[in-house]
Parts: C-alpha cells; structure tokens; sequence
C-alpha cells in the first residue's frame, strides 16, 4: 500500500510542479518515445536474463503493492505452531511427527495454521529439517549447517530478479537519450520546416530523456529496493525457522525453544512474550 502511495505522489509531483510551470501536459504525450524506452529496456532484460528470473521480477512487483508477509500476527501464529509442533514430538517421541514431514501438505499440525502451510519453500524447509532430524544419526551442528545451505541458495534465487530489475533502471537513463538522439535525427530532418513542427520534434526529444530518468529513479529503482527490503524481511524469517528448530533439536523444552525463536525476531515484528504465552496456552494468536 505504502508502495502504491509512494508512485502516486510521485507521479503527483512531476505533474503538478509542470503544470504550475505553465507546462502544457499535451506536450508529455510522447508514446514512441515511451515505446522506444520501455520496449528496449525490456527487451535488455530478456536478452539478460532466464524466464525464471524474468517471472521473478513479475512477482517481486506483486510483492511490492501487497507489501512483506512477515507481520508480527503472522510471527506469533507461526510461534504457536512451533509450540504445538514441538509439545507433541516431546510428549509422543520426535517420531510421532513423522506422518507430518512425510506429507506436510496433508500434516493436521501445519494446516491449522494456513499462512505457514501456503508457504511451500518454508513447509518443505521445516519437514526436510525435522525428517532429518526423525531419521537420527546427523547431529544438530550438520542440520544446522543444512539450513543454513538451503537458506543461502534461497537468498541468492531470490536476489537474482532484484539485481535484474535494477541494471534494468540504471540502463533507463540511457535508453532515454538513445530516444533523444532519434527525436534529435528526426529534427535534423525537419530543418527548413515550419519553426512549430522544430520545436515539436526538440520538445518529443527531450521528454525521451525525461522518462527515461524519471522512470530509473522515480519508479523502477525504487520498486528494486522495495524488493531487497522484502527478500530481507524473508532471509530474518528463515533465520526465525532455524533458530526455533535447532533450539527444539539440542534438547530445548518446547517453550524454551520458541522463546528463543521470538528473540531472534526483528523488534518492530517481535510479538511481546505475554502475546506468546497467550497464544501458545490457547488464545488467538
């Protein structure tokens, strides 16, 4: 939402400050040069990059209007699953959760609580750890040294469309000018034409080189950095997954071991130990 705020007083900005300029609007409507800009940076951007990374960045623009996942509610229901998880390995035997990470998107545990369980790559990181965990004979340092594997190939994936989308908005200044240089070719063409039509093509020249410099640092240079903040929001996640297991798997009690996993939680998400406690003795998360 704030993303969305945040384009809205740009674009607000610009025209506003060009129309008290006396600016006329009609002048800004320049779609071949628009054409010439977006068509090429986007076709930079296949040329560069894998239709992954490509679907990423569609994706990570989604992202973007919807905003991180990773609220405090969403942290204190995944802490009560932790507890629940942990209470039936401790009281039934680690075992007994085996029926759990054999099949996790059938597991009674994680699809009582949905915003954990839609989250495929975070069940299949958990299960996988718990399976390992179940099947005995691999100590706690080695599971330990596996997620953190698994969580830095999924930071790297996801940080492929982001460092995509921003040599994307670093060429667009230059896109512009190449827009520029053809509304000044077209110009050149012109002379000894009326001084209006002149001034029509210099005026389309120009504006190519002004979307292309709004468009880098006014919409896509933002939208890669929104995008980092996420993929950052996500890596302090995973972290939160991996304290929490590894806790349980040294030995932890069950409420020791999502305590520890609450502290490793950002302060503006971390949920206060009493919302906890409440949530974990029955209360809504």
């Amino acid at each position: 939402m704030f993303a969305l705020i945040g384009l809205v007083i740009v674009i607000a900005s610009v025209v506003a400050g060009y129309i008290l300029s006396s600016g006329q609007m009609a002048v800004l409507f320049q779609p071949y040069e628009l054409l010439i800009i977006l068509g090429s940076a986007i076709g930079t951007l296949l040329v560069a990059n894998p239709l992954p990374v490509v679907i990423g960045i569609a994706k990570g623009m989604i992202g973007i209007i919807k905003g991180s996942p990773y609220t405090k509610t969403v942290y204190l229901d995944h802490l009560k699953m932790f507890n629940d998880l942990f209470s039936t390995a401790r009281k039934s035997g680690i075992v007994k959760l085996e029926p759990d990470v054999e099949e996790p998107d059938k597991s009674q545990i994680f699809s009582k609580y949905p915003s954990f369980a839609k989250n495929h790559h975070a069940l299949y990181f958990v299960a996988d750890t718990l399976r390992m965990a179940i099947s005995g004979g691999v100590g706690h340092f080695d599971l330990d040294q596996m997620m953190e594997l698994d969580m830095e190939v999924h930071h790297h994936e996801e940080s492929l469309p982001i460092g995509a989308l921003q040599t994307m908005a670093d060429a667009l200044p230059g896109l512009g000018i190449v827009a520029a240089v053809l509304g000044i070719v077209i110009t050149m063409a012109s002379l000894g034409g009326p001084p209006e039509e002149i001034g029509h093509h210099v005026a389309a020249a120009l504006v190519g080189t002004f979307l292309g410099i709004l468009m880098c640092y006014g919409f896509f240079g933002p939208m890669a950095g929104m995008m980092t903040q996420i993929s950052a929001a996500e890596k302090e996640y995973y972290n939160f997954l991996r304290v929490a297991l590894i806790s349980f798997i040294k030995g932890a009690a069950p409420i020791l071991a999502v305590e520890l996993a609450r502290r490793s939680i950002p302060h503006h998400n971390r949920p206060s130990f009493k919302d906890m406690e409440k949530a974990c003795k029955g209360g809504g998360a």
